[in-house]
């Protein structure tokens, strides 16, 4: 189905998606909406107005350029059949340290917001993102907004720019959803109804019950107890959906599933330091017959593991101390050593290196792993680009990715070239693809700046001789969803409110 065409004038009715605590679902349900509202005929946009995650993806920015965003929205935007843009994601935190953030803002990165105490970000930053939210109404017909952690936290409520000074900005319909496996999931709907100030109740249209197990004629009369208390249905009961297919967004993926049905044939553990980042690239992996995916942190962990994967970092230098104070690096050199595959993926890529040198206090000077023989030197600029390219000559163990064409986006602040003495000494790297993708003599172990390799089909089979679930077929299993767990006469209203005038 391609992009539906504008079918109401006037800006976009808003349908806004809180949850109770921070993993109550609100991300996953957001993309189903979204798919959900295209399926009916509208153009649909996503939004979250501000997004704490390391898991970012290279959209179309402003006047032409790029730009950042976090992973969610990208995916929300694509279910929506949307052009992903940083619109969709105005402002977007990347944690650096328990105590630090790098701000993101419209897709570029802000020196002076990310130096500025967050208390006082706020109202720096709210014209930007209410613009960037009428900016969508006004070419969208749905906008579906995703709300942060939860609408009841009142020592931020007058910091608040996420979640109900969006709502009441967009007058959006409000659902409010709870993970009832976590336990408490009604006394969780009705205290955080509660704790929201009178104008901001009357904006919560429904509540949703997720990750229901069991019969749900069991709930009764709770709902009703609860709509009579609050004046609020309960519109949805959702069931335990582990294997949505989306990636987590918060962290790594749930270790209760951790690969396809079938014979395991190949094992690939991916090395889970505290900053990774981007780690939703992998989960296509989850997805293909025959793999197990598993995370990490202790050499015991890496035994019998096929394949090693140095994922992306947002602290690239705290992550490599972090990997040998675990005595994780001698691990995976011993695996090298027996031609066991080694994969780095951007930060990753540059802890397989020689060495980091740093000399605008960017990231942090440090020894490599001495992998591959090549040196990465930061800089102030941060590369954030698209790219497409095509594999040259791979040899050995990589040597079925030869002449597949890849595409992908870079995020990263280093460059990566030869250590220039090792290369006087003949000690070189193949280069693969032009400043993106490297391997060494014994072909074992590559190293690449791209990310998004495990999304693209060719990939998959050139690896596997398989294929994983494609995003359109996840996209399509949740929109189905909506229509399968939702009160229909809340679809009734829904469509109907998104087709009134404004």
């Amino acid at each position: 189905m391609t992009a539906p065409q504008r079918i109401t004038s006037g800006p976009a009715h808003c349908v806004m998606v809180l949850g109770t605590t921070s993993g109550a679902g609100k991300s996953w349900l957001t993309t189903a909406l979204c798919r959900w509202y295209s399926d009916q005929g509208f153009k649909v946009a996503p939004f979250k107005a501000q997004n704490m995650s390391n898991n970012a993806r290279v959209v179309a920015g402003q006047q032409g350029g790029e730009g950042e965003v976090g992973s969610a929205q990208y995916f929300q935007a694509l279910a929506a059949r949307a052009e992903p843009e940083v619109r969709m994601n105005p402002l977007l935190l990347k944690p650096e340290a328990d105590t630090r953030s790098q701000v993101v803002l419209l897709g570029q990165v802000s020196q002076a917001l990310t130096e500025m105490p967050w208390r006082g970000r706020s109202e720096h930053v709210w014209p930007a993102i209410a613009q960037a939210l009428d900016d969508l109404r006004a070419d969208y017909d749905v906008v579906v907004i995703e709300g942060a952690g939860s609408p009841a936290e009142i020592n931020l409520h007058a910091s608040d720019i996420v979640n109900m000074r969006v709502a009441r900005h967009a007058q959006a319909d409000c659902l409010l959803v709870s993970d009832i496996d976590r336990g408490g999931a009604f006394a969780h709907l009705y205290g955080t109804w509660a704790l929201l100030p009178e104008d901001e109740r009357a904006l919560i249209k429904g509540f949703v019950l997720n990750k229901f197990r069991g019969d749900a004629s069991l709930l009764a009369p709770a709902p009703e107890m609860l709509q009579a208390l609050t004046g609020v249905p309960t519109v949805a009961v959702i069931p335990m959906l582990w294997e949505h297919g989306l990636p987590e967004e918060d962290g790594v993926f749930d270790d209760r599933s951790r690969g396809a049905a079938g014979a395991v044939h190949t094992r690939i553990a991916v090395l889970a330091y505290p900053r990774i980042s981007n780690l939703d690239e992998f989960q296509p992996l989850k997805n293909v017959p025959g793999v197990r995916l598993q995370w990490a942190r202790t050499p015991a962990e890496l035994q019998g593991a096929d394949w090693i994967i140095l994922p992306g970092s947002k602290a690239t230098a705290a992550d490599l101390a972090w990997l040998r104070a675990q005595g994780l690096d001698q691990a995976v050199a011993e695996h090298a050593a027996r031609g066991g595959r080694v994969l780095g993926v951007c930060g990753g890529l540059q802890m397989l290196g020689e060495a980091l040198v740093d000399t605008h206090g960017i990231d942090g000077n440090a020894p490599g792993l001495g992998l591959l023989p090549l040196v990465t030197a930061f800089a102030p600029d941060k590369t954030v680009r698209r790219a497409r390219s095509t594999f040259g000559a791979v040899q050995g163990a990589w040597s079925a990715l030869a002449g597949c064409p890849v595409q992908g986006y870079e995020i990263h602040h280093g460059q990566t070239a030869q250590h220039p003495a090792m290369a006087a000494a003949g000690d070189v790297a193949l280069e693969l693809l032009p400043g993106l993708a490297w391997q060494n003599a014994a072909g074992n172990v590559l190293g690449l700046y791209l990310h998004g390799l495990f999304e693209d089909a060719q990939v998959l089979q050139a690896l596997f001789g398989a294929q994983a679930r494609t995003l359109e077929q996840v996209f399509q299993g949740l929109g189905q969803g909506i229509d399968q767990h939702f009160d229909p006469a809340w679809r009734a209203a829904a469509r109907a409110a998104a087709r009134a005038p404004r």
